[in-house]
């Protein structure tokens, strides 16, 4: 197609395909940079689609594969259906990935896992030596050992893939097998992985052709590497955006200057705009994550007000049109109706992000398993048991179930999380995971009387099984996408007609007044603090970006003239209002 008829966002997209496909076939690395909206996954797949035109055959031929390696099992899903499953592309998470490598290098494994820390204890309790026990790994990434096995946890198989990486024989045969490897999302590779590519493959020239495709100011997941720079590299920014109307993308390329990025269609419509609450004139909250905030009721009060205003103004707040995105801690778990859950973890978001073990265990296990079987789905409710179909062998193993199952329920909606855990512990369905049951005998053996002593785990297990196990359920359905409102960290990577923001305190890793004042003088931001500025801008740039047609923010949160100038330069002071409720 001529670039005569091609809009600016698709000759942009096309002269970053370019400069990939030549990239390709001239064996160099590179790194893509796509901010967002610009269609990252299509040129993703557009490689693959190329490499299988060019390379396809040759490469079945010799018994290799291109490897493309995703962040979720979800995304890796997508990209390998929308390339047919073509047996020269294997499409993988990245845990999925190091261990197809290193389960064939056992006896290097059973000599490795020893000198993983977290390992060391274990074997300790299990008063014997790793010897002749096939290492296994699986998708729930569940440690355990016995007479015959061990199983591996998911950061077990980075760490071990990385330490193999020292080996020649290794690195070989991961070039042999694979001498084209793709990164999705490559901001998030962990940081376990990255150094090891570099000093293996770019450092030394010799290796497979790697591209990296992704956002650097996407990366809002402490794990993740961010922003990878190598010398080997060509550089190629996909200058596109696909998703939003003009005067979204126009604000976008103010706060991101160096990647600007053209859209689709000029005459799209669409709205941004900023309330701020500096004209309440009550008293602020205090301490150190609070400080300048909204008391949560008057938060709430506030937000309620602009919904109303914005539904006057054609906003509609269904679910599958618009996202609320709370960047602020009590007012979203008050309206989630999970407060007192989320008073058990005050300064940080472990629990929205599933990263404690107990919420990890209910909304990944306990709580699928409870909506299957309320549903009837049975086959769904074994699956979500880690698929193993248990012996039912008479008519009074099923009354069991249905007993055990009817009573679990129950106490969902009338009892605690503590009455919960300890129903689980007797009837184990499901089965507590190895870290739950570990904390719980913490609790049980060393401390049954609080004291000043105990750990803050345990503290904080004791406040956690208070809490109406109810809360759970709220919590799971919001993590889910079951309503209007959406995780920060979930909404990366979607889009939505409408998005809301409200920004405030209470995350003890997040201060966006002081980004803003960050912002608007670059040169002001303390050496020490730079990892500090890049967590919050890339979270307010992922939440700014994903609305299609209208964009607007409610700072709780009271911003100092420095902030407020920092968002007029972006969104234009005709944005900019004063909010009262």
């Amino acid at each position: 197609m001529p670039d005569s008829v091609l809009n600016p966002a698709e000759q942009a997209a096309e002269k970053a395909l370019k400069q990939m496909f030549a990239c390709i076939d001239a064996g160099k690395s590179f790194r893509l940079e796509a901010g967002a909206g610009a269609g990252k996954t299509y040129s993703l797949i557009q490689a693959l689609v190329y490499l299988i035109e060019k390379r396809g055959s040759d490469l079945l031929r010799k018994h290799q594969r291109v490897a493309c390696i995703s962040y979720t099992n979800v995304a890796s899903d997508e990209i390998a259906s929308r390339i047919d499953r073509h047996p020269a592309i294997h499409s993988s998470t990245i845990h999925s990935f190091c261990w197809a490598i290193i389960k064939d290098f056992q006896s290097h494994l059973r000599k490795e896992i020893p000198n993983i820390e977290s390992w060391s204890e274990r074997l300790k309790e299990f008063g014997k030596e790793i010897a002749k026990q096939k290492i296994d790994y699986d998708e729930f990434g569940y440690r355990s050992i016995d007479e015959f096995h061990v199983s591996l946890g998911h950061n077990d198989v980075l760490v071990l893939f990385v330490k193999l990486m020292e080996f020649s024989k290794f690195r070989t045969l991961l070039v042999t097998r694979f001498p084209i490897i793709f990164i999705d999302e490559y901001q998030d590779t962990d940081k376990l992985i990255v150094p090891a590519l570099k000093t293996y493959f770019l450092d030394t020239g010799i290796g497979p052709l790697i591209g990296f495709f992704g956002d650097h100011w996407q990366k809002i997941y402490g794990t993740g590497c961010g922003k990878i720079e190598h010398s080997a590299l060509d550089i190629i920014g996909k200058e596109s955006n696909f998703r939003s109307a003009p005067v979204i993308v126009k604000m976008l390329n103010r706060m991101r200057p160096e990647l600007p990025q053209h859209f689709k269609d000029q005459n799209a419509e669409g709205t941004v705009a900023v309330y701020h609450t500096n004209d309440w004139i009550g008293t602020r909250l205090t301490g150190q994550h609070w400080a300048d905030d909204l008391p949560a009721e008057v938060a709430g009060t506030y937000f309620t007000a602009l919904k109303v205003r914005l539904e006057s103004e054609g906003w509609d707040f269904l679910p599958e049109n618009t996202k609320i995105l709370m960047l602020t801690h009590k007012v979203l778990a008050t309206e989630q109706g999970y407060k007192n859950l989320a008073d058990v973890f005050p300064y940080n978001e472990s629990f929205i992000k599933k990263e404690d073990s107990h919420i990890a265990f209910f909304v990944d296990t306990l709580e699928p398993v409870c909506i299957a079987y309320s549903n009837k789905r049975f086959g769904e409710m074994f699956a979500a048991l880690g698929g193993h179909t248990p012996a039912i062998h008479s008519y009074s193993d099923k009354e069991s179930w249905v007993k055990d199952m009817d009573k679990l329920l129950e106490l969902r909606s009338t009892d605690t999380i503590g009455a919960v855990l300890d129903y689980l512990k007797h009837t184990n369905r499901p089965r507590l995971t190895e870290s739950v049951q570990r904390r719980g005998q913490e609790l049980e053996q060393l401390w049954q009387t609080p004291n000043d002593e105990e750990p803050s785990s345990i503290t904080r297990l004791r406040e956690l099984r208070k809490v109406p196990y109810k809360e759970v359920i709220s919590l799971s359905n919001f993590i889910n996408g079951y309503t209007p409102f959406e995780t920060k960290h979930g909404v990366k990577g979607a889009e939505f007609e409408n998005v809301l923001v409200v920004v405030g305190r209470g995350w003890n890793q997040y201060n966006f007044n002081q980004l803003l004042e960050w912002a608007g003088d670059l040169r002001s931001i303390p050496a020490n603090k730079m990892e500090t500025f890049e967590r919050n801008r890339n979270l307010f740039y992922v939440t700014c970006s994903r609305p299609k047609k209208r964009l607007a923010l409610l700072f709780t949160q009271k911003l100092t003239s420095k902030a407020l100038n920092t968002l007029i330069s972006w969104f234009g002071n005709e944005a900019i209002h004063s909010l009262l409720a």
